[in-house]
């Protein structure tokens, strides 16, 4: 079900790039520091996991934990939609106040050495990693922008060329698009970059970045125009 914004359309899809953005620093620190695995890309890490059948280095139980924590963390953004949905304010702050609690959480045990990054500790890190992304997604994908689920970008991509005036398109939302992808991959760019001096400091940088997302919803102007503006 589509839930209407409980913000400007603007500033919706700004806190919605910050989720995006908070997506490629976490995404960058799972794939390069923690074993080839994506914490918040499905597809990917189902292609990683095709690979390990060819012995390429893919850690296989990574990569299940990981797709198990996605899913039940999708489970758990669902039954939040469901349960909260009808008051879009509360909804997202509880919802986004949740990955800040699991980002900061893991931040600190990964930063203290209680979770570590080379070990069968960091299985932890994995499955709290994707749990969060995927209550993320699931709260994501509720406002019905195809171009922003968060932690996705295919789509995005494929409208990119398909609505683009060189193939007939109008080019309409183009910006936003182009946005999106830069969103993931300056992310991504930042992330890989600071990992290579400390990685528990990117983990607590995404769950600032998701909590300014979460205040943006929290106490941002509502758009009177709308359903959910009745709501907050």
């Amino acid at each position: 079900m589509d839930i209407s914004s409980p913000v400007f359309h603007r500033l919706t899809i700004a806190a919605l790039l910050m989720l995006t953005f908070a997506t490629g620093l976490v995404d960058s620190v799972s794939v390069l520091v923690l074993g080839r695995v994506f914490v918040a890309n499905m597809t990917g890490n189902l292609v990683f996991l095709g690979f390990w059948f060819v012995k390429s280095g893919v850690d296989l139980t990574g990569g299940v934990v990981s797709f198990c924590g996605f899913l039940s963390g999708a489970v758990v953004g669902g039954r939040l939609t469901r349960t909260l949905g009808h008051e879009p304010r509360r909804w997202l702050t509880t919802a986004l106040g949740i990955e800040v609690v699991l980002l900061t959480v893991l931040s600190i045990l990964a930063g203290t050495g209680v979770l570590r990054y080379h070990d069968n500790t960091k299985l932890f890190l994995l499955g709290g990693l994707a749990v969060t992304f995927g209550i993320q997604n699931a709260t994501a994908r509720q406002f019905g922008i195809h171009e922003l689920s968060t932690t996705v970008l295919t789509s995005t991509i494929v409208g990119i060329g398909v609505e683009s005036r060189l193939a007939g398109g109008t080019g309409d939302r183009q910006a936003l698009r182009v946005g999106v992808v830069l969103a993931l991959c300056g992310g991504a760019i930042v992330g890989a970059t600071l990992s290579n001096i400390a990685v528990a400091p990117v983990l607590g940088a995404a769950a600032g970045v998701v909590a300014a997302s979460m205040l943006i919803f929290r106490f941002g102007p509502a758009d009177r125009k709308s359903p959910a503006a009745e709501t907050s």
